[in-house]
């Protein structure tokens, strides 16, 4: 199986679609203590840190989700590193259910900041159906 990778506004249009979350998509963060500060509306924490001790488990529980989306802050190294890993293990499951796994283009980073505005960076609290537990004071440096 291979990985491929999904703009924030793909990943946007897939969480309002009719799909439900943690049934027919999931969005995994594997980020570690840069979780603080807001994540991506019913998405799972599983922290890169612990990812290959859980990752099978994981796996297993999710066979039946058909969409998968990994990232982290940015997806440079953390999101496509468990992307890949989580492909290798559902392949050797001998997984043959239609699936896909991705990888969010920019990480959260790219996404929290595709949906607020550089100059308020408080729109994104404003959407309920993306982020959860925003907490803008984390995200400021960004936008100073």
């Amino acid at each position: 199986m291979t990985t491929r990778y999904i703009t924030p506004d793909e990943l946007e249009a897939l969480i309002k679609s009719d799909k439900q979350p943690r049934k027919d998509y999931l969005v995994i963060d594997v980020r570690d203590d840069d979780h603080a500060g807001g994540h991506i509306l019913h998405s799972h924490h599983s922290p890169s840190r612990t990812f290959h001790d859980n990752v099978d488990k994981l796996a297993h529980s999710t066979k039946d989700v058909h969409t998968v989306v990994f990232h982290c802050a940015l997806s440079q190294a953390r999101g496509p590193k468990a992307a890949r890993m989580y492909a290798a293990i559902r392949d050797e499951q001998g997984d043959t259910k239609p699936h896909e796994v991705l990888i969010l283009r920019g990480g959260f980073t790219d996404f929290q900041a595709n949906f607020s505005s550089a100059t308020t960076c408080n729109d994104l609290q404003d959407d309920p159906l993306l982020v959860a537990n925003w907490d803008p004071d984390v995200w400021a440096a960004e936008w100073s």
